[in-house]
């Protein structure tokens, strides 16, 4: 256990694709957590065309606390992040997903182990908290991912697919990602769990999206998933 942190600033990783519905609610709920310290929104809009662009434009053109970065054709999620891990520059960071899947109200239970000194890398679990009941494969590919990760990578996780993800600016200084796509989350917890950080989680809520309300993750995205923890494992 290391001392206590004192963290300035929060910086709120946003990736987003084509989520003009939610985008303005989750700014909202980001900006509405009591906080005793300074944050930044640093928001990457990855090449959407539904009029998300245009909202998230005139809304940075009014305020102070946010970032925009403008990807000019969809890259994917971690091509997403990684733009935003270069715009950061806060002590500590958390990606925050542009739908209404994971609730903000989660920061504080999110940032205390960081806060505390137990821990330098902090993921929120879905399986250990309040959450809308998936769909059934969903949680078998979760469930086996996770286990496939526990089993190279030598840790206990839960839920190594999950949205809330939560580092220093320490660890985030010796990240890097190269996927592109589905295959940021193994990449990221393969790289932290190499470099020897013990990830610590804490319960989330969860209220999942159906496919008709814009959910995008597929069955052939579990593969890359699994092809990403193995190569890390073996080779990189």
């Amino acid at each position: 256990m290391s001392a206590p942190r004192s963290i300035r600033r929060l910086s709120v990783l946003i990736p987003v694709y084509n989520e003009v519905r939610t985008i303005g609610e989750v700014l909202r709920r980001v900006r509405a957590v009591e906080l005793p310290y300074e944050r930044e929104l640093v928001v990457v809009d990855d090449g959407s065309t539904d009029g998300t662009r245009e909202y998230l434009q005139e809304e940075a053109a009014h305020s102070r606390d946010l970032i925009l970065i403008l990807h000019p054709v969809n890259r994917g999620k971690g091509a997403a992040i990684r733009s935003a891990l270069q715009a950061a520059t806060g002590d500590v960071l958390i990606v925050q997903d542009a739908d209404l899947e994971y609730d903000p109200r989660d920061y504080p239970q999110l940032l205390r182990p960081i806060v505390e000194g137990r821990s330098q890398v902090v993921y929120g679990s879905r399986f250990l908290g309040e959450h809308k009941a998936m769909y059934f494969w969903h949680w078998v590919g979760n469930r086996f991912l996770t286990f496939v990760a526990n089993v190279l990578y030598d840790t206990t996780l839960t839920d190594m697919e999950t949205g809330y993800k939560v580092f220093t600016a320490e660890v985030a200084r010796q990240l890097r990602l190269r996927s592109d796509r589905w295959g940021f989350d193994p990449e990221i917890t393969a790289q932290i769990l190499k470099r020897g950080y013990r990830i610590y989680e804490v319960p989330i809520s969860y209220n999942g999206r159906e496919y008709w309300e814009g959910k995008k993750i597929t069955w052939r995205d579990g593969l890359t998933v699994l092809a990403t923890l193995v190569r890390y494992r073996l080779f990189d």
